[in-house]
């Protein structure tokens, strides 16, 4: 085996396929979703204290802000759910050559995309 093969490390002219995109989109998402656990609970239990926590908490996710850090929260929700439940249906059988899991790529994304888009127009 030649060990004196060039290695190419430069990230941004490295072409990934497009499972792997998803792969790594779905991990991703996956910390987003954990690290936004902590800032949704305390939301949850400011809005359930009082009358007046609601209320404060109805005027922080009306703002921009608030309305960009729901669609992130969601966004993040909605391709982990449905990368989830692509990796449950390659789980059963379907969809492990490469034909497959190219057609499972693209659905991950044209659902995901067409779901955080009318999650989108929801929110604003």
């Amino acid at each position: 085996m030649n060990k004196k093969r060039p290695v190419n490390l430069d990230i941004r002219t490295i072409q990934l396929p497009l499972t792997a995109l998803t792969s790594i989109l779905h991990r991703i998402s996956g910390i987003l979703l954990f690290i936004f656990l902590a800032l949704m609970l305390y939301t949850l239990a400011k809005s359930l204290d009082s009358e007046q926590g609601f209320n404060e908490i109805k005027g922080m996710l009306s703002s921009t802000f608030g309305k960009i850090s729901t669609w992130v929260v969601y966004s993040s929700f909605i391709y982990h759910l449905v990368a989830g439940i692509r990796h449950l249906i390659m789980d059963i059988g379907i969809g492990h050559t490469l034909e497959g899991s190219k057609r499972g790529s693209i659905t991950v994304i044209v659902v995901s995309g067409l779901l955080i888009a009318i999650g989108a127009l929801w929110i604003w």
